[in-house]
């Protein structure tokens, strides 16, 4: 059996070693599930994508504008891909959420949440119409659907072609994963229902 006890209805997993990372399409709805899983295990969770929107913020930058950097200047990956592979290799029990995570901590869970072009732009444009004053530093001019959705794009295409020169690999080959969920007709109850499925099992199997 699993080894964990139930506290304030959070799983408390007891003299473990895992590690479980998130990666995903945007508007997949990763951020989501990853913290309200690491709010279940009680355990930390790192989010890559916010500290680079932080550097990013630093320079003055959208993170578009750092990604578009980011395609001569290394720098802007491997500051927080060396950060990632510490974490690794210096903690335990922790659940870190970025497209290059599955790579630096490559003895982590891997864990992919899929979603259509059009159906994860409209959930993030949808968010950011709830909250206008705070775009989370994404991009210019995401006022409208067809807006968000060329930005999307375009980060996608800037993600592939910086880790295909640097890392040589492409983040969003589902071949890296062990569990992708494709999330575009799922509501978050359900998607969370079969993630927290999987990692338990996971973590019981890890146990044996």
């Amino acid at each position: 059996m699993i080894n964990f006890y139930c506290k304030n209805d959070k799983y408390i997993l007891k003299n473990l070693d895992m590690i479980i990372s998130f990666s995903g399409a945007a508007g997949s709805g990763k951020s989501t599930i990853a913290e309200k899983l690491a709010n279940d295990l009680d355990w930390p969770r790192y989010y890559i994508g916010g500290i680079r929107r932080m550097k990013a913020a630093e320079r003055g930058l959208t993170l578009a504008e750092y990604n578009k950097l980011g395609e001569k200047d290394s720098s802007t990956d491997i500051e927080v891909d060396n950060y990632q592979k510490e974490l690794g290799e210096n903690e335990d029990n922790f659940i870190i959420e970025g497209r290059t995570s599955w790579y630096f901590i490559p003895h982590s869970l891997k864990i992919y949440l899929d979603v259509s072009s059009k159906e994860g732009a409209r959930r993030v444009h949808l968010q950011l119409q709830k909250n206008k004053e705070n775009n989370r530093n994404e991009d210019d001019n995401l006022d409208t659907f067809e807006n968000v959705l060329n930005s999307m794009e375009k980060r996608k295409e800037s993600d592939r072609e910086r880790y295909k020169k640097y890392y040589n690999f492409d983040a969003y080959n589902l071949d890296h994963y062990d569990f992708v969920l494709d999330t575009t007709n799922l509501n978050e109850k359900e998607v969370y229902r079969r993630i927290k499925e999987f990692a338990l099992k996971h973590l019981d199997k890890s146990k044996k």
